[in-house]
């Protein structure tokens, strides 16, 4: 199966479109960085914007974590490094959202 051919026109669309989620997932993770979007609603997949994001970045967007403690946050609540917001298990969530409480 090969991808289907797009005209100039679908080609840019399709850019653009891209351009944007990209452009609202920055500014959800700039919302958790500042503390106005609360960083238990996010893991809780309340935000759209946040689905395809890895719960790692989620994580370091928020002040005072850093890689090493997101990591350790992570295997602690047993989260595969791949994984994304919309893929948390309900387990999972609780676990960190009560680490990050902590």
């Amino acid at each position: 199966m090969s991808l289907p051919t797009l005209t100039a026109e679908e080609r840019n669309a399709a850019l653009a479109k891209a351009a944007e989620a990209r452009k609202a997932r920055s500014a959800a993770l700039a919302e958790i960085a500042a503390g106005t979007l609360p960083v238990a609603s996010a893991l809780a997949g309340e935000d759209p914007r946040l689905h395809r994001v890895k719960v790692h970045r989620v994580l370091t967007a928020v002040k005072g974590v850093g890689k090493v403690r997101a990591d350790q946050f992570m295997v602690a609540a047993k989260v595969d490094p791949s994984r994304r917001v919309q893929g948390l298990g309900v387990n999972q969530r609780k676990a960190l959202t009560e680490l990050l409480a902590a």
